[in-house]
């Protein structure tokens, strides 16, 4: 499986280019590759850029582009564009443009696509959130606060060792199917997968009754 990492080695605040750089020591943008792909992603939609990052396509040696545009914010909900930019010199071998994809020289991109986030908060601490289904913002923080106070056990099988490898200021999501709970949280190290548990909530405590890890 191929993953992305963002281990990055230029990451500038705005300057006079309006937006932040993040882009890994093997796919910095130039000045002149910049200007082709702000111009991509304005005919792509959006119209005030946020960040340019690059990528490595993990196990591949091929690097990626991505381009996000300015939050919009609605209570707790944050969402804003996506558009992610292939660069021929740093795609597959004969890579080409598709049916829907617009392309500028060597770059090309499909249309731009919309993301979402949720904000959480706890103990004055701000978090997002991709994906939250099934319950109540103020459920997903009192969940969240558990976890981040050390407020949990492990259920019959579930190894504890694994504990150690989560990174819990990080949420991915939260989701409650019937009486069925899980949460998201990414591993430690970046590039490692993610782990989803599966929780009983209690008032006081939570129980991890299973634990499953996503590895690339």
């Amino acid at each position: 499986m191929k993953t992305l990492s963002a281990v990055f080695v230029l990451a500038l605040l705005p300057a006079a280019s309006g937006f932040e750089r993040a882009y890994v020591k093997q796919a910095i943008l130039s000045k002149e590759e910049e200007k082709v792909v702000t111009e991509l992603a304005k005919k792509r939609g959006i119209k005030k850029i946020a960040k340019i990052s690059t990528f490595n396509l993990h196990p591949t040696p091929f690097r990626s582009i991505s381009v996000k545009g300015v939050e919009e914010l609605k209570g707790r909900e944050v969402s804003f564009k996506v558009l992610n930019v292939t660069y021929k010199k740093w795609s597959f071998p004969n890579s080409k443009p598709g049916k829907r994809d617009l392309q500028m020289g060597d770059f090309w991109a499909g249309p731009a696509g919309t993301q979402k986030q949720t904000i959480l908060k706890v103990n004055k601490k701000v978090f997002r959130v991709a994906s939250l289904k099934g319950l109540e913002i103020k459920k997903c923080e009192s969940i969240l606060a558990l976890f981040l106070a050390g407020k949990y056990t492990a259920g019959p099988g579930v190894n504890v060792e694994q504990f150690k490898q989560i990174d819990w200021s990080k949420p991915g999501g939260f989701w409650k199917q019937g009486e069925r709970l899980s949460v998201q949280f990414p591993h430690k190290r970046e590039g490692s997968g993610f782990f989803e548990l599966e929780v009983k909530a209690g008032k006081k405590q939570l129980v991890i009754t299973q634990l499953l890890q996503a590895v690339p």
